[in-house]
């Protein structure tokens, strides 16, 4: 199975603050479960780093395999807009992070599922 890690949930990782999911972050980390993340979160958490965890965040990037934003999950991101911007206020990083685990028949890994009313898309 393949986890799709989301923004949030990095942030949390590289901060280490959240006890649960620094739990759950280690069992995944040892279980058989491929662990992903999108260009759009590298992106978000970037813009948001302090210069104290750029060497966290390097080596939490090094760790997972990226997922890459291409034309299919561009055109799946848009029809996910089309259908949910107005109804749900789903914001287009939202929508390609959506995109990017439905395409790659992932599961996502969120604590904003609000973000995400897709209902092609499975949680972790």
């Amino acid at each position: 199975m393949i986890v799709l890690i989301d923004s949030d949930i990095l942030i949390e990782v590289t901060r280490n603050r959240d006890g649960a999911i620094l739990g759950r972050w280690t069992a995944l980390s040892a279980s058989e479960h491929e662990s992903w993340y999108s260009a759009v979160s590298e992106a978000e958490i970037w813009a948001g780093a302090f210069p104290r965890e750029y060497a966290a965040t390097e080596s939490l990037f090094a760790s997972l395999q990226c997922a890459s934003v291409d034309a299919g999950v561009g055109r799946a991101a848009g029809a996910i807009l089309r259908r949910y911007q107005k109804s749900h206020g789903v914001r287009i990083a939202d929508a390609l992070i959506a995109a990017t685990a439905i395409r790659a028949g992932a599961v996502l890994w969120t604590r904003n599922r609000k973000h995400y009313p897709s209902e092609d898309l499975t949680f972790f």
